[in-house]
């Protein structure tokens, strides 16, 4: 399949619907990205919003998950895609259980207990210090970030910007996580627990391979996984 060419947030929506899911940055199946089907003058430029802007949007609408989601890298997924990859990546686990079963660190749980207790989200910065991490802190905060996104536990809630003395947004989006229960919702997050991890696997698997038919299936394992 060829991705058509995205030039707005309303664009990459609606694809992000339509196929299920897709990698923000180019990845072993060639294609397979935002970054491919977005023209290059969208990236960084001052005038006219892009993929950066895109995904504030995306991650706003809390009907499409953006997160660290492919191979440790930034991604989407749909609502109706996101618990079967919550399915085959918590592999049966929620993640106290996890957590209790040595398959989850320290740093892990600091995250998701002030997650819990703070169930709107918190900015990234936030979550940091409170968490205890940082200067005199603990370390390993984006390893663990990282980690929670991949196993779909958290989520990227909305992003927030800084201002200046005049109330002027600057530099980069800060993204506001949350655990990912409490913004597509519970029953809907673990809505295929139910069936076997592997099965949930397969359906990503076999949705890859009947967009992108020539992907082999080693290419596609190494982005899904």
């Amino acid at each position: 399949m060829k991705l058509p060419k995205i030039t707005d947030a309303e664009q990459l929506a609606d694809l992000v619907r339509e196929i299920g899911f897709l990698p923000l940055f180019r990845c072993e199946i060639e294609g397979f990205s935002l970054q491919e089907c977005t023209p290059a003058n969208r990236w960084f430029a001052k005038d006219m919003e892009g993929p950066w802007e895109w995904r504030e949007v995306l991650a706003a609408d809390g009907e499409i998950a953006y997160a660290k989601l492919f191979h440790k890298k930034a991604g989407f997924i749909s609502r109706e895609w996101y618990p079967d990859f919550a399915n085959y990546r918590r592999d049966g686990y929620d993640f106290d259980a996890r957590y209790d079963d040595g398959l989850a660190t320290m740093q892990s749980k600091r995250i998701i207990d002030i997650l819990d207790e703070h169930g709107e989200g918190l900015l990234s910065t936030d979550l940091k210090r409170l968490a205890g991490f940082g200067k005199d802190g603990a370390s390993g905060f984006d390893t663990a970030m990282t980690n929670l996104q991949m196993q779909t536990y958290i989520t990227a809630k909305n992003f927030q910007y800084k201002q200046d003395k005049h109330g002027r947004p600057y530099g980069w989006g800060i993204g506001c996580y949350a655990l990912s229960e409490n913004v597509f919702g519970a029953e809907w997050v673990t809505s295929r627990y139910s069936v076997k991890p592997k099965e949930s696997r397969e359906l990503i698997v076999n949705r890859v391979a009947e967009l992108f038919p020539g992907a082999a299936v080693k290419q596609i394992e190494k982005v899904i996984k």
